[in-house]
């Protein structure tokens, strides 16, 4: 019975932690907005979560058979929505914002079975421990959180380059089958419990949900950190969260947590991430951010785990993680973009867990000791707000951190946008030089090139990503020059703090929102060029390098209109993969490269010029879909 209560939770952990990125990805060709699609996901799922770990601890209150019977129940009444797909006819019949109808749209095709295997590790555990066992089977927590890891893993590496998201659901469903045919199996394997056990509610849940919601806090907060000042890579957001599961499997598994060996490693580890705030390189800087963070969370969860109940319910101990484990994730992801101007998030919830080791791990310590953390933490507070001395403008949204430098003097005086570590344009100050473009935009660049050929007619030119705006310094007399930007603080800036749109010959117009999902709103805009140069942050807009994005965008050319793609990174290689897009929607490409040059303010770029072609679309593999993407193969 033990191996099978087993399989059944790593089974059911595996199908919870595959199902978050497979929805989410589906959902990104449908609205279109890469970053309102995840947060409304990231919403949706954690609440989920929680509802099924809520109904367990009630379930408590039946009888062993009833328990079973409405479970049971329950888990036929979800194969109404057995296969999982990610359309739903009804709600093309709904209006209202896209973000309710992306939480509907989930809750009416995934919600139901993801309710069911949210309930599976507590509800399991429960009904183990009724079996007569000595204690409460904490060991089958570790188990769960090992499904979690190796279904994180295993997605982007093992299932996502290798499948279409179409097939991957249908896989998908039918191991919720075997799933279930195991859950009740496990069922009547565990029916010899002999009473309900009573729910339990105390103080002590408080303790509980600080325990779980301050670690939580923390990968998620090194995550962001770590995206903004070590690299903006994708899927390095998969460390940090790999360091947080490791960290419940080693203290609910096993006995790797000994407080009086962290107590000596825990000033250490405050005072990596403290140290990693400052410039390094980013191979130290990320060692010193997984290192800290691993140091920090099983401080946290030792001591959760230490004060786990031997006796009573089970569900009630989970209910209480799961309700930290929101709060630690809402407050990095929606509290502080809302609150906090800085990245405060991270020695917010350093100093929670110096308080917590300060009251839990040197109890017994002296007044010495106390200081010395007090003092670690304060300092990571200061370090998180170091702004360099340059800096004219700095703000957050939801997007992230814009900042505005400046550099140089006189002439050759020069204001740069970056967004985290990533340039995004720059303008010299000197009037007389205010309009000539720089960084990647500068006459001998790909788009530069492009750009300044004579033409006898006026020009339409779209382009996907505004930054500064250098484009529009280009724009001739009679041109028109159609901006689409997602982020509304990125507008602003460009506005209020570079002058490329203000002294553009052409007629400039701002379009705020998705740029896929703006166009197919519009009608055909005949453009004579179409610019994509949205890849240069850690969040790859998948749904702009697919075969219909690609198809999108030649019909709002005009004939004999063509796309120029910036794809200068120094952590994908998108080259390729725009080619391959290109050839297999009809165009023919030439890449061209420019060097670095700071004298100069020219920045390393490249860019791919896509033309139509005579030759028929080619059918080439390893070509992205909106049903297909492998983010593993264009990474450097």
């Amino acid at each position: 019975m033990p191996f099978l209560c087993a399989t059944v939770i790593f089974l059911g952990s595996l199908l919870l932690f595959l199902i978050q990125p497979l929805a989410a990805s589906q959902l990104l060709p449908l609205f279109g907005g890469t970053a309102g699609v995840w947060t409304m996901a990231m919403l949706f799922f954690p609440l989920v979560l929680l509802l099924g770990y809520a109904y367990a601890h009630l379930l408590q209150r039946l009888p062993p058979s009833a328990q079973r019977v409405v479970h049971l129940a329950v888990a036929a009444i979800s194969l109404a929505a057995w296969p999982i797909h990610l359309r739903s006819p009804w709600l093309d019949s709904i209006g209202g914002p896209p973000e309710v109808r992306i939480l509907l749209l989930l809750a009416a095709t995934v919600g139901a079975p993801y309710f069911v295997l949210s309930t599976t590790s507590p509800l399991l555990q429960a009904w183990y421990a009724g079996t007569g066992g000595a204690g409460l089977p904490y060991w089958l927590y570790g188990v769960s959180n090992a499904a979690s890891l190796v279904g994180l893993l295993a997605y982007p590496i093992a299932i996502e380059p290798w499948s279409r998201k179409s097939s991957q659901a249908i896989g998908w469903s039918y191991c919720y089958l075997v799933f279930l045919v195991f859950l009740a199996a496990a069922a009547f394997a565990t029916r010899r419990q002999v009473r309900p056990i009573a729910p339990n509610v105390g103080p002590v849940q408080i303790l509980w949900i600080v325990l779980s919601a301050v670690p939580a806090a923390l990968w998620l907060a090194v995550a962001n950190q770590m995206s903004h000042s070590v690299a903006p890579v994708p899927l390095l957001w998969v460390l940090p969260l790999s360091i947080y599961l490791l960290t419940m499997i080693l203290c609910f598994s096993t006995r790797f947590y000994q407080p009086r060996f962290f107590r000596l490693l825990f000033p250490l580890g405050v005072a990596a991430i403290c140290a990693a705030l400052y410039p390094h390189g980013w191979q130290t800087a990320l060692l010193l951010f997984l290192s800290g963070l691993f140091v920090c969370a099983m401080v946290c969860h030792g001591e959760l785990a230490a004060r786990k109940p031997e006796e009573g319910s089970v569900t009630g101990f989970y209910l209480a993680v799961a309700v930290g484990g929101v709060l630690g994730s809402a407050f990095v992801s929606v509290f502080a973009p809302l609150v906090f101007r800085e990245y405060l998030e991270l020695p917010v919830a350093v100093v929670a867990c110096v308080l917590i080791a300060v009251a839990m791990l040197y109890h017994r310590r002296s007044r010495r000791d106390v200081i010395r953390l007090a003092v670690v933490g304060l300092v990571a507070l200061i370090a998180a707000v170091n702004i360099p001395e340059a800096t004219r403008f700095r703000a957050r949204n939801f997007y992230g951190i814009l900042q505005v430098r400046e550099s140089g003097a006189a002439s050759d005086a020069l204001r740069a946008l970056y967004n985290g570590s990533v340039l995004h344009g720059s303008q010299l100050l000197d009037r007389e030089r205010s309009r000539t473009a720089t960084t990647y935009y500068v006459l001998q660049s790909g788009i530069g090139i492009e750009l300044s050929r004579p033409s006898a007619a006026p020009r339409r030119i779209g382009v996907i990503g505004l930054g500064t705006g250098t484009i529009a310094a280009y724009g001739r007399s009679g041109d028109v020059i159609r901006f689409y930007e997602i982020n509304p603080l990125v507008i602003q800036v460009a506005r209020r703090q570079f002058r490329y749109l203000d002294e553009s010959a052409a007629t400039v117009e701002m379009v705020e929102g998705d740029a896929r999902l703006e166009l197919e709103r519009e009608p055909p805009q005949r453009f004579d060029v179409l610019v994509l140069d949205a890849f240069s942050g850690d969040a790859v807009p998948v749904h702009l390098l697919t075969r219909e994005a690609f198809h999108l965008y030649k019909r709002h050319l005009k004939d004999g209109g063509f796309l120029a793609a910036h794809v200068s990174s120094r952590y994908l290689k998108l080259a390729p993969l725009v080619i391959r897009l290109g050839a297999s929607t009809g165009f023919e490409s030439q890449v061209i490269m420019n060097s670095e040059d700071l004298l100069r303010q020219v920045a390393g770029a490249t860019w791919v010029i896509l033309k139509p072609s005579d030759k028929p679309a080619a059918s080439l593999p390893g070509v992205w879909t909106d049903d297909y993407s492998n983010l593993l193969s264009v990474l450097q």
